[in-house]
């Protein structure tokens, strides 16, 4: 059986008699730079805060308003990008999702009004990012692998990290030496390379390439999506908000935004300002989290093939609370400080990722888990919105990031807490996989 498999696979593609590189890999490389190029286009409003400010006379309030619709509508979208990732295939969607980012970023130089950088930069890309985010991984791990699922799960969701490692200290330095309009034409550049690259080599399921999924020795043809494309999400939701473990992974998520992307990712950078660190030197600080967080996600997802997820949760949470309470601190004193902190929270950024998927698969079976974990990312980026908003709120009327880090710090210490109460058989045994028809 076994030998006929494999005669039927060279029969289907005849370059795998000479190949050995399992083509899935190439197809991680693909995601992985999309997902980087993304997540680096995503992080820049973070380095526009400052030029926007001096030159449109905007308050950080509302820049930051603009840059909370983004985050929400980048969550929002990551359920039923699910849906048409399974009917029109990954490649069709991201090359579209890449083309719609482009043309918004060209005209963004042009831009004279808020209500312009609203509609750019929180309705445009806020979409088109979230088609390219967290689930766009699940997706092509769940297509593409049985085995070493955990590991490309943390590889892809590191990749949103080594965006910011590769984008932000770059982005920063073209805006300060000759504007930010610069660095904007830089983006779409790299934006046209990427898409270039996924419309010749991705594919959309090892079928299209004759192999079966990594870990398995028999084709596997892809059920055809036959759901409606936006109420399918809704019903795998409404089955959802029945189940416990739906609501902790949501909550913890909820937390794990507020204190990641949405405030890090947004503030850091003015909160360094405030302190009188250089705008290029705090965006080398985020890079530097990046760095850190490339190891540590990927580690994570290893970690959470052979352990315990809900413990993983626990220690995630716990130690990026504790980090966020040590920033003010390190504010004040010197940049050796925040070094120090970026490093040790670096490591933690987004490691919750692996172990957060895990437990969903886990609950609601393989064919569900990518649009149940774009759900619980919804409530991932309702947390970021928030603190986006909350924190440039706060900075207006406080005058300063204090209260909304030591709250972070909190609500994380809170989040570690929650993870110990999901239920531990739903973290150990697989389910079995359910139709979304039933």
């Amino acid at each position: 059986m076994y030998k006929q498999s494999k005669r039927s696979e060279k029969q289907m593609n005849p370059s795998l008699k000479s190949s050995r590189l399992y083509y899935g890999w190439v197809v991680v490389l693909i995601t992985f730079i999309t997902l980087l190029v993304s997540a680096g286009i995503r992080a820049m409003p973070s380095i526009l805060m400052l030029p926007f400010e001096t030159e449109f006379g905007w308050s950080r309030a509302n820049i930051s308003s603009v840059i909370s619709i983004g985050i929400f509508l980048y969550g929002l979208v990551g359920p039923f990008s699910v849906a048409l990732l399974q009917k029109f295939g990954i490649r069709r969607v991201v090359v579209i999702s890449l083309l719609a980012l482009a043309i918004s970023l060209s005209i963004t130089p042009l831009m004279t009004a808020l209500w312009q950088y609203e509609i750019l930069w929180g309705l445009v890309s806020g979409l088109a990012t979230g088609m390219m985010a967290n689930v766009l991984g699940v997706t092509v791990s769940n297509h593409w692998f049985v085995k070493r699922k955990g590991l490309v799960v943390g590889l892809l969701t590191a990749s949103a990290a080594t965006g910011q490692l590769l984008f932000l200290p770059l982005m920063a330095k073209i805006a300060a030496e000759v504007g930010w309009r610069y660095a904007i034409y830089s983006a779409v550049v790299a934006i046209i390379i990427v898409l270039v690259a996924v419309a010749i080599w991705m594919r959309n399921h090892p079928y299209d390439v004759g192999v079966a999924p990594y870990g398995m020795e028999e084709l596997v043809k892809p059920a055809p999506f036959s759901g409606n494309i936006f109420l399918t999400p809704l019903l795998a939701l409404r089955s959802a908000l029945k189940n416990n473990t739906f609501w902790l992974l949501a909550g913890t998520f909820f937390f794990c935004g507020f204190s990641t992307n949405g405030l890090i990712g947004t503030h850091l950078i003015p909160a360094d300002h405030d302190h009188g660190i250089p705008e290029v030197t705090a965006a080398g600080l985020l890079a530097l989290m990046g760095m850190f967080d490339l190891v540590g996600t990927t580690l994570s997802g290893w970690l959470s093939d052979r352990f315990d997820s809900r413990k993983l949760l626990f220690w995630y949470y716990g130690l990026r609370g504790l980090s966020l309470l040590f920033l003010p601190y390190a504010l004040d004193t010197n940049h050796t400080m925040l070094v120090i902190f970026s490093a040790f929270y670096g490591l933690d950024w987004i490691a919750t990722v692996p172990p957060t998927v895990k437990l969903a698969t886990n609950e609601f079976g393989k064919e569900k888990a990518g649009m149940i974990f774009g759900w619980v990312v919804v409530a991932h980026q309702i947390g970021a919105s928030v603190a986006a908003y909350g924190g440039g709120l706060l900075r207006e009327l406080l005058g300063s990031y204090t209260v909304p880090f030591i709250a972070a710090g909190l609500v994380c210490l809170f989040a570690a807490l929650m993870a110990l109460r999901i239920s531990k058989a739903d973290t150990m045994v697989e389910q079995p996989s359910l139709s979304y028809e039933q």
